[in-house]
């Protein structure tokens, strides 16, 4: 059974394939994620996560590294 870190690694793949999310210190500032790559990304988790993700939650903090959106998803898992 895949971990919450497997999946968002999947769909971050999918959604931006060729990216070394996990070694990148800055999703953000590095413009892997702009604002529309974002709101795909949060498209995708919430439909294969079980999660909605409010838009008060979409602010580069949420989304600047792996672990940052992994401890977002874990938050809204465990509300």
């Amino acid at each position: 059974m895949e971990n919450t870190r497997e999946k968002l690694l999947k769909i971050m793949g999918q959604v931006r394939p060729g990216v070394d999310f996990e070694n990148c210190p800055d999703l953000v500032k590095a413009g892997v994620l702009d604002s529309l790559m974002t709101v795909m990304l949060t498209m995708e988790i919430e439909s294969s996560m079980g999660v909605k993700i409010s838009p008060l939650d979409v602010v580069p903090d949420n989304f600047r590294t792996v672990d940052s959106i992994c401890a977002l998803i874990e938050r809204l898992m465990n509300k």
